[in-house]
């Protein structure tokens, strides 16, 4: 199973949804002259947008929804509408399945619920595409391994930051050796109070639901350090506490709307203001009791709000990693350490940059996936080779999609899939549990407060050269 997944090269129409392999054909029902029949499950705010209407949007002479499932039948009437398709809806996934016979099964669902619509598509004989993160804990991953190896069919996880022109200029100098052998990483991500308190008034906020941040967020970015330093983790060492938001909270309510603190409360968010919102969630409350702006000071609150973890690669690279809920601003800084010199990369850090954009609406516009490329700037790095000066690079850039990164991962599926990829952008099934067990071991570590090791998770071991 080690070698299947280490050496496979993702064949036919659906691995380019791995985000970079190329095919000799244009994708048309996997090579055969009819569009690609997909279905979705779990229609969401990234369900219905990235991978629904966007799609819809962009590539109609690529591909039909032919399907759409989710528990909640209000917010499918909603997804129809959002997403400008006119197909059969199911809140049975296994009916859709049996009814519509799609080439493609995407999953947007509630992380927690990953691996049963994974395994069900594979088993049903479609090529499966799932949001990050791949699923939430190590036996579930072991059980999509296994369906996988006997389905014959492809799994591809979305990754997506790995195409931002600024995160590739970093893996070039990487791969050019331009500082020499990697021995060490420092990696610290920030999420400010709108953005980070969005993921405590959601589902996300019990650990049952997302694994944690360590995982549903955190996938991101250790799916990025993974391919920066082309290697798989190791040994993980972790703290993490739940010390602002859950029952730390001074007072609290079911909701926002119906909470008796807003005037007090600078947590308070008012959901009327989003149309979107109201139609696909508040409207359909009566379904499911699912409320999206939940108090983020709810006693069910158990994920971690304070994250930090040594990891050891393969290749013997060290990294400080730490991730931060409650920031008064939102971005990101690494620093790469070699035996000949130093690469510094951040984005999004205001005082770095003459940041004037309100933090509200940074969020906002990172995740805007119509932006056509008009929102162009430079960012700044730092290549500093021992005993020399250092040179700043600037990248040209941008800030929606995920800095570029949603629009060239789907370009590269849809319209130039044989364009060269010399990074190895592609993400696949080895890609998509290496990072999440990274968050898995994570909490592990800070369960048992000792190091967790990779290799005691799955069957797939960790490997110094990931190739």
């Amino acid at each position: 199973m080690e070698n299947k997944f280490s050496r496979r090269s993702f064949l036919h129409a659906v691995s380019l949804l791995a985000a970079g392999t190329a095919l000799t054909a244009p994708l048309k029902g996997f090579g055969m002259n009819r569009k690609l029949r997909v279905t979705l499950v779990g229609t969401g705010v990234r369900g219905t947008s990235f991978w629904g209407r966007r799609l819809v949007e962009q590539y109609p002479d690529i591909l039909e929804f032919v399907g759409l499932s989710d528990i909640n039948p209000g917010r499918l009437e909603y997804a129809l509408e959002y997403m400008k398709v006119d197909c059969p809806t199911f809140v049975d996934f296994d009916e859709m399945l049996a009814q519509t016979k799609p080439d493609l099964v995407i999953v947007t669902t509630m992380d927690s619920t990953h691996h049963e619509f994974i395994i069900k598509g594979l088993e049903a004989g479609c090529d499966v595409l799932t949001e990050k993160p791949l699923t939430t804990n190590e036996e579930k991953c072991r059980q999509i391994l296994e369906a996988e190896r006997k389905a014959d069919k492809n799994l591809i996880v979305g990754f997506n930051y790995r195409w931002s022109p600024y995160i590739t200029k970093i893996k070039e100098l990487l791969h050019n050796k331009e500082i020499g052998e990697i021995t060490s990483v420092d990696f610290h991500w920030y999420l400010n109070i709108h953005h980070g308190a969005s993921y405590f008034r959601r589902w996300h906020g019990v650990a049952e639901n997302g694994g944690t941040l360590w995982v549903h967020k955190a996938t991101h970015h250790f799916d990025l350090l993974n391919w920066w330093l082309d290697s798989d983790p190791e040994e993980v060492f972790a703290y993490g506490s739940l010390e602002h938001y859950g029952s730390n909270g001074p007072f609290r309510a079911e909701n926002c709307r119906s909470c008796g603190h807003k005037a007090d409360c600078k947590y308070y968010w008012d959901i009327t203001k989003s149309p979107r919102d109201m139609k696909l969630y508040v409207e359909n409350e009566h379904h499911d009791g699912y409320f999206r702006d939940g108090c983020v000071y709810r006693h069910e609150i158990d994920i971690y709000d304070k994250m930090s973890a040594n990891i050891k690669y393969a290749n013997n690279v060290v990294v400080n990693y730490s991730l931060t809920t409650y920031s008064p601003y939102e971005g990101w800084k690494i620093a790469f350490n070699g035996q000949k010199g130093r690469i510094d990369a951040w984005l999004d850090i205001p005082f770095m940059s003459n940041e004037t954009l309100d933090q509200e609406a940074l969020h906002a516009a990172e995740m805007n996936q119509n932006n056509a490329g008009e929102d162009m700037n430079r960012e700044p790095l730092v290549l500093h080779k021992n005993w020399e000066k250092p040179q700043i690079i600037q990248v040209v850039s941008e800030r929606g999609g995920h800095g570029g990164g949603d629009k060239r991962l789907h370009d590269k599926i849809f319209k130039t899939p044989n364009a060269a990829d010399p990074y190895k952008h592609a993400a696949g099934l080895r890609d998509g549990i290496m990072s999440v067990l990274v968050g898995v071991a994570a909490r592990k570590s800070i369960t048992s407060k000792g190091p967790v090791k990779i290799a005691d998770l799955t069957s797939i071991k960790p490997s110094p050269n990931r190739g």
